[in-house]
């Protein structure tokens, strides 16, 4: 095995035993010692990895934007329904949070805290990320219909986003027994009615 396979599989152990952390230790606080013996190396071995523990987050974060977008942009090609298409990615970040329970916990940024503050900037920057691509496919409905929606697009994707927002949250909240997809078909049916 070539080295910088190798170094990619350690890597990805590293990431995947601190998301496995977050999930089993909701509330604690994660350090590199307890880490390194998670994942059964040397302190200075995570670091031959990821210069800090931040860089460790920013790595689980950058994954759930990779995994994140390059879906939301498959739907936005695929699906014509501007409902279709807002049920479509709500429903893509609610399974990913039910799938991911320790990334869940950095979403929230409950896993932040004492953390690096810029951590908690990427996080924002995920979140608002979407909302503007939620936005931008209702000004989009807006042109191709050639009329103007109340509430403002930006209204809208504010709404979606913040059921989205607060589902996983709930979810962290009640350390994972709470699916964020509960009774997701039935509040579709609500929200829909913004899009």
């Amino acid at each position: 095995m070539s080295i910088n396979k190798k170094n990619t599989k350690r890597k990805e152990q590293i990431l995947q035993s601190l998301a496995l952390m977050l999930e089993k230790e909701p509330g604690a606080r994660i350090t590199t010692s307890k880490l390194a013996k998670e994942v059964g190396v040397s302190e200075a071995a995570l670091y031959r990895h990821f210069p800090s523990k931040a860089r460790m987050f920013e790595g689980l974060i950058e994954f759930a934007e990779q995994e994140l977008f390059s879906r939301i942009n498959m739907i936005s090609k695929e699906v014509e329904s501007l409902d279709e298409q807002c049920q479509k990615i709500m429903t893509l970040l609610l399974t990913f949070a039910g799938r991911n329970p320790g990334i869940s916990r950095l979403l929230t940024g409950e896993a932040l805290t004492g953390e690096n503050e810029r951590l908690r900037g990427r996080i924002s920057q995920l979140f608002n990320r979407v909302e503007t691509h939620i936005k931008q496919l209702f000004r989009q409905a807006e042109i191709n219909n050639q009329q103007k929606y109340l509430p403002d697009a930006s209204s809208r994707a504010n709404i979606l986003m913040a059921f989205t927002e607060g589902r996983i949250q709930q979810f962290v909240r009640t350390n994972f027994l709470q699916s964020p997809l509960a009774n997701w078909e039935q509040e579709w049916q609500l929200l829909k009615t913004v899009c």
